[in-house]
């Protein structure tokens, strides 16, 4: 995508040749976060379009009032009485996957964490004294979207926004000699989540089987390296219901002392081709992407780094329907694979890819910097997507008001969905109130979803989730 929205570049690699030392006279003093700087015209009306979004599930929204500034890094933020700084995270994991933190204390941590000086921030008049915390979070566990429900849920209690998303494991095959390689495809979805749900659940099903078999012959493999590691160690780190992986073993292996660290168990025996490593029952990427879009999602391709061929994956991907490539990381933007993103005409997008283990190694939530202009980029891409799976979603309850239909609705936030104080809804009101919750005024302005409100106004739905007629004299 076109320009990232940085204003300066005058940041230097500590660790380049051409880096030059600062003269030792007349140093000054610079104040943390760099000097401020007036957002030009297209930041701030990305940063308006960004915060709308943001915002349009909460009472006041406050963001039409500021005052625009940017700093050397080519972070904005609005200057106003008080504030909140509002941070996007796009990738991070929870105990459904490999994640260490419930989903609840995720998000938990994604409110009072924070981090200060890093991330895509905005100041906005919510509290009295400023704080720093995640505003959107992506939960993007491995092959399985169990935990958004859970998220959403505590969200609400911190006014934060869920991405329903997931990170699909998928295998590359090459044209050719070349040796088959695992990718991960990040996919995020609208607040109700995928169309087609059933689809796209037996797909990651059918990958966690896998699992259990690759991280089953994993073990096997230790065991005839004279690394005699117990199933059950590693199932009852996994816990309950959660496909183990590699991480998994690994955690196992440290208990039982085995290695030093995860590090060293990735180093010695778990790397991609290494002597304990094993493959599962992936789908090739291309399919993986493909039924991200066909089920409403956009496909991001997460961590190309770690990729033998990025190129040969990005270009074959692309074809398929991919829609961006993580660029960004908490140490910076990666100039290779912004220039291919460009190049193919990607998103360039970025999360710390959190697991919540501790230590140096891992990057913490909302630690990476996503410029305005790069937000504005990615919600332009998913808003339309997102608004047309929510017109598919509604549209189907609307022709056949049936509860299964119902459940497709509220699969990922029943509680946010339904008013406790009511104990029957009318198909109309829970039409307008998912839109108030999901679309932006704009978005909201289609003929259909009035024809769909008309439909359901004499269906009512109790608070079990149930449809029932109104009766009529």
């Amino acid at each position: 995508m076109a320009g990232d929205g940085y204003v300066t570049n005058n940041i230097t690699n500590p660790n380049s040749n051409n880096s030059k030392k600062p003269k030792d006279k007349k140093k000054k003093k610079t104040k943390r976060g760099g000097s401020k700087k007036k957002m030009t015209v297209e930041q701030t009306l990305a940063f308006k379009s960004v915060t709308e979004w943001v915002f349009l599930d909460q009472p006041h929204n406050t963001s039409s009032s500021s005052s625009c500034v940017v700093d050397d890094f080519g972070v904005q933020k609005t200057l106003v009485r008080g504030g909140d700084k509002v941070v996007f995270e796009l990738h991070s994991h929870s105990k459904f996957s490999d994640g260490y933190l419930s989903p609840s204390k995720l998000v938990e941590r994604a409110h009072t964490n924070g981090v200060s000086d890093i991330g895509l921030v905005f100041f906005l008049p919510c509290l009295d004294t400023y704080s720093e915390q995640v505003k959107v979070l992506a939960l993007t566990d491995h092959d399985t979207m169990s935990g958004i429900p859970e998220a959403i849920e505590t969200a609400r209690r911190f006014g934060i926004k869920i991405i329903p998303g997931v990170e699909i494991s998928t295998i590359f095959s090459p044209r050719g000699s070349e040796s088959e390689e695992p990718v991960h495809i990040l996919a995020y979805y609208s607040s109700c989540g995928p169309t087609r749900y059933e689809e796209l659940e037996k797909l990651l099903a059918d990958i966690r089987d896998g699992r259990y078999l690759r991280a089953k012959d994993m073990v096997l493999k230790l065991n005839k390296l004279k690394l005699p590691l117990k199933w059950e160690h590693v199932v009852r780190i996994a816990g309950k219901g959660v496909a183990p992986g590699r991480l998994h073993v690994a955690r196992a292996m440290v208990e039982a002392g085995y290695v030093e660290n995860l590090k060293q168990a990735f180093a010695r025996y778990l790397y991609d081709g290494g002597p304990a490593y094993s493959t599962g029952t992936e789908p090739l990427a291309e399919k993986a992407v493909q039924l991200i879009n066909e089920t409403g999602g956009l496909a991001v391709l997460a961590h190309p780094w770690a990729l033998k061929n990025p190129v040969a994956v990005i270009r074959r991907l692309k074809d398929a329907g991919l829609h961006g490539v993580e660029v960004y990381r908490s140490d910076g933007k990666l100039a290779a694979y912004s220039d291919l993103a460009d190049a193919h005409g990607l998103l360039k997008l970025g999360g710390s890819d959190f697991h919540g283990r501790g230590g140096h190694g891992e990057s913490e939530l909302g630690s990476v910097k996503l410029p305005v202009l790069i937000l504005n980029d990615f919600l332009k891409v998913a808003r339309p997507i997102w608004c047309s799976a929510i017109k598919d979603i509604l549209q189907s309850y609307a022709e056949e008001p049936s509860d299964s239909n119902l459940s497709r609705i509220t699969r990922l936030g029943r509680a946010r969905i339904f008013k406790a104080n009511y104990p029957l809804i009318c198909g109309k009101e829970l039409i307008d109130h998912c839109l108030s919750l999901w679309l932006t005024t704009e978005e909201k302005q289609s003929a259909e979803f009035e024809a769909m409100k008309l439909k359901l106004s004499d269906v009512s739905i109790n608070q079990g989730g149930v449809s029932v007629p109104i009766e009529t004299k």
